[in-house]
């Protein structure tokens, strides 16, 4: 398995929206490049319209903000800029400070695999603001992307009750990029295999292929097209039996397949793509199970997702695998997840925290202020509510969740509900503080995450919402923040 950096040799330092290069060079004029800050990254909405979301992510940030430094064509690029006057954006001494910053400062963040929620931080950035802003457009890319994707195929899992998923986009993926950081997202998700054999050599996850529809058809009839690959890759035959006639690929199958048991190997399956597939995996298990190839898979492609894959389920469907492409690796039906990233606080080296906070005429806009933190209470090994928490005002005796759409809306957790604080320590100071886990044990966590919730924010429709509420004295911070900047303090 290897780090995503080798996927990036060159510099990503312009991996930005140009507004956080001016940005940074007004703090800079301005002498504020000493100030320290605190930067949240979060989401509104939950995607899918779904229960819950799957974090992930993080090791993408670790390698890239420990990566981060602008070349020298980076800065000379930037030297090209122009305003609008035709004169020149950045002067020379920017670039000689550009050439000196990388990450000094703190990242704690939620461990990929964790199951979170709207509004809560996946990530806090705190240090230097210059170098705080300057993260933000690709914390947002990398994070936004991995965390839809990894919730796309948890619910692709769950519809497959059990059942392995396999990961089959590739050719539909939004670019190369695109395409790798979906198949790790999927596997963290809980998918078991991908077709992509980059992701399996760049990650480490398992690969499963056999042949297309090309290999039938580049032969005069689909017995001989069976019988060649069977003989090419005796231990490796999925049929895809759909190229003509279904039901008769299926029975050609079962000829090849007689073949390949008298040689000492076995059909491991056929494949799926087209049709009825709800009446042809019933017809089809019949016919194998009446060859004696009750072992033999049947696999199932052709644009899935995780409300037709629910829907074969409940009409019978006997299907052992199922192969998603599409409408995984694009999230289909919700094109990006909404996060944002925030300041939150600000100071002066040595001094105390000045809280910040976002207003807006959309309430759901407004952002929290402080240093935050997520406490998860549970109690029978179930979860039971999380609370955001300032770290500098922390937390009294007992908790109370505060709704932060609604004063009235509260719950109770009593005192000595175990809990856990999600956001850990990943970063001081720009350094490792943790080691990072392997892609495998991510992919467990987000299972063993989702057993710890109730059903219902499983549900695809309707789900149920999970209590998030605020600390009351942030709740009230924020509401007497809101009001100053209001004008009605």
């Amino acid at each position: 398995m290897h780090a995503p950096s080798e996927l990036y040799r060159p510099s990503l330092a312009l991996l930005t929206d140009l507004y956080q290069l001016t940005m940074a060079y007004g703090y800079w004029k301005s002498g504020m490049r000493q100030r320290e800050a605190v930067f949240h990254l979060f989401f509104r909405q939950h995607p899918f319209r779904g229960g819950f979301t799957i974090a992930c992510g993080l090791e993408y940030v670790v390698d890239w903000l420990t990566r981060f430094r602008f070349a020298d064509d980076d800065l000379a690029y930037l030297a090209t800029l122009r305003g609008d006057d035709g004169e020149v954006l950045f002067e020379p001494a920017f670039f000689d400070y550009l050439r000196t910053v990388t990450f000094s400062g703190d990242l704690d963040a939620v461990p990929e695999g964790t199951v979170v929620f709207p509004n809560e931080p996946l990530i806090r950035v705190s240090g230097p603001l210059i170098q705080g802003q300057l993260f933000e457009t690709a914390l947002l890319n990398i994070v936004n992307f991995q965390t839809l994707i990894a919730t796309k195929a948890a619910r692709v899992c769950l519809a497959a009750r059990g059942d392995p998923v396999v990961e089959f986009g590739l050719r539909r993926a939004q670019g190369i990029d695109g395409a790798l950081a979906a198949s790790r997202a999927a596997y963290v998700g809980g998918c078991a295999a991908t077709s992509s054999v980059l992701a399996g050599r760049t990650f480490g996850i398992p690969v499963r292929g056999t042949h297309a529809h090309s290999w039938v058809m580049a032969f005069d009839d689909e017995l001989s097209s069976f019988q060649a690959y069977a003989e090419a890759m005796p231990n490796n035959c999925v049929f895809l039996v759909d190229t003509y006639d279904t039901l008769g690929g299926v029975r050609r199958a079962i000829e090849v397949g007689q073949w390949l048991r008298s040689r000492g190997h076995e059909l491991a399956g056929i494949r799926l793509d087209s049709g009825d597939l709800a009446y042809l995996s019933i017809a089809a298990r019949k016919l194998l199970d009446g060859a004696g190839f009750h072992r033999s898979l049947i696999v199932a492609s052709n644009d899935l997702d995780e409300h037709l894959i629910a829907s074969l389920k409940e009409q019978g469907a006997v299907i052992g695998v199922w192969g998603v492409g599409t409408k995984l690796v694009t999230a289909f039906d919700q094109p990006a997840l909404g996060g944002v990233y925030k300041l939150a606080a600000i100071r002066s080296p040595g001094e105390a925290w000045s809280y910040r906070l976002k207003l807006s005429e959309q309430s759901i806009k407004i952002s929290t202020p402080g240093r935050l933190q997520v406490r998860r209470f549970s109690a029978g090994g179930e979860c039971v509510g999380d609370m955001i928490y300032d770290e500098q005002l922390g937390v009294n005796g007992e908790a109370t969740l505060v709704d932060p759409r609604d004063a009235n809306r509260r719950k109770k957790i009593a005192v000595g509900t175990a809990h856990d604080d999600l956001l850990v320590p990943v970063l001081r100071q720009g350094r490792l503080a943790c080691d990072q886990p392997p892609l495998a044990a991510i992919r467990d966590r987000a299972a063993v995450e989702l057993g710890r919730f109730s059903t219902g924010i499983r549900r695809f429709v309707n789900p149920h919402e999970y209590p998030v509420g605020l600390e009351p004295r942030l709740f009230e911070l924020k509401g007497q923040l809101v009001r100053q900047a209001r004008g009605l303090a």
